[in-house]
């Protein structure tokens, strides 16, 4: 299966509702690669690569979130591989 990676950008109350831990975990139990982080907007932004059925996986599972988040949208662009170790997460 090939190896894609998505930008995702993640509107919503996605800041303060442990989100972006949600995100590590969810990530590595699918063997994803990549990291997330909080904006300054109140969104997340995340990196997402490793097989295609798993990155869609993940971004179908994002929508939910963590069980305190409400996510009102999830933009998804195709971005260029990098070498990327595991699923971690990132400073502002």
């Amino acid at each position: 299966m090939p190896v894609i990676a998505r930008h995702l950008m993640i509107h919503g109350r996605v800041q303060g509702v442990w989100y972006r831990a949600w995100t590590v975990e969810t990530a590595r139990d699918l063997g994803l690669a990549g990291w997330v982080r909080n904006r300054m907007d109140g969104s997340v932004e995340a990196l997402v690569q490793g097989e295609e059925a798993a990155v869609d996986r993940f971004i179908a599972l994002a929508r939910e979130g963590s069980p305190a988040a409400q996510v009102s949208r999830i933009d998804a662009t195709e971005t260029p591989l990098e070498p990327l170790g595991v699923f971690e997460k990132r400073p502002i």
